[in-house]
C-alpha cells in the first residue's frame, strides 16, 4: 500500500509540465507548437530564452527530488518502508510521459539529474561538473545527457551503491532512448548545437 501511494504521488509530480505552465504563463504561447515541440528544459531554453530555460531546467531537476524526499517526510508521520530510488523513477516516468500534457513529455534528463541529488548529492554535483564540461566542449545537449549518463553509472559503481547503480543503468538506457533520433542527426551532423554567449 505504501508503495502505491507513493508511485501515484511521485508520477503526478512528474506529470507537471513545467515548460509548458511557463510557457503558457509567462509567454502565452504553447511551447509545444513551437522549437522541437518538446515540453523538456532544452527546448525552453531554445523557444523561451535563458531565464525561463533556467525555471523550467530547476523545476524539473526539483520533481525528481522532491519525489525521492516524499517517503523520508512521510516517515515522520508514519511508518514507511519504500525504496525512495524506485519511487523517484516514477517521477521521470511522469515527466517523459505526463497525464497533464497527453503524455507527451521531456526527455528525463533533468528530472533524472533530480534523483541523484535527493539520494547522492555527490554524484549529482559530479554529473552536474560533467553535463557543463561536454556541453561546453561539444555543444550538444544531447551528447551531454548521454555522456552524464555513463558518468552516473560510473560513479555509482565507484560509491559501491548497488541500488544507485542499477537504477543509474536503467535511467541512462531510458536517456539514450529517448535520445534516438539526436544520436542519429549527431551521426549526420545535422544536430543543432548551442551557441555560447
Amino acid at each position: 500500500m505504501d508503495y502505491f501511494i507513493f508511485i501515484i504521488l511521485s508520477y503526478l509530480l512528474g506529470s507537471i509540465p513545467t515548460a509548458l505552465i511557463v510557457g503558457k504563463v509567462g509567454f502565452d504561447l504553447d511551447i509545444r507548437e513551437h522549437g522541437s515541440g518538446n515540453l523538456g528544459a532544452t527546448n525552453a531554453f531554445r523557444v523561451l530564452g535563458t531565464k525561463a530555460g533556467v525555471i523550467v531546467t530547476l523545476s524539473d531537476i526539483l520533481k525528481g527530488t522532491v519525489a525521492t524526499l516524499l517517503p523520508l517526510a512521510a516517515a515522520f508521520f508514519i511508518d514507511v518502508e519504500v525504496n525512495r530510488l524506485i519511487i523517484g523513477l516514477f517521477a521521470v516516468l511522469g515527466h517523459t510521459y505526463p497525464l497533464f500534457a497527453k503524455f507527451k513529455g521531456g526527455k528525463a534528463v533533468a528530472t533524472s539529474g533530480g534523483i541523484f541529488l535527493g539520494v547522492s548529492p555527490l554524484l549529482f554535483a559530479i554529473i552536474i561538473i560533467t553535463f557543463i564540461s561536454v556541453l561546453y566542449l561539444s555543444k550538444y545537449v544531447s551528447l551531454s545527457s548521454m555522456v552524464t549518463g555513463i558518468v552516473a553509472v560510473i560513479g555509482s559503481l565507484i560509491l559501491q551503491d548497488i541500488g544507485l547503480t542499477i537504477v543509474s543503468v536503467a535511467l541512462t538506457i531510458f536517456v539514450f532512448y529517448r535520445h534516438k533520433d539526436n544520436i542519429k542527426r549527431i551521426k549526420n551532423k545535422t544536430e543543432p548545437k548551442i551557441t555560447w554567449m
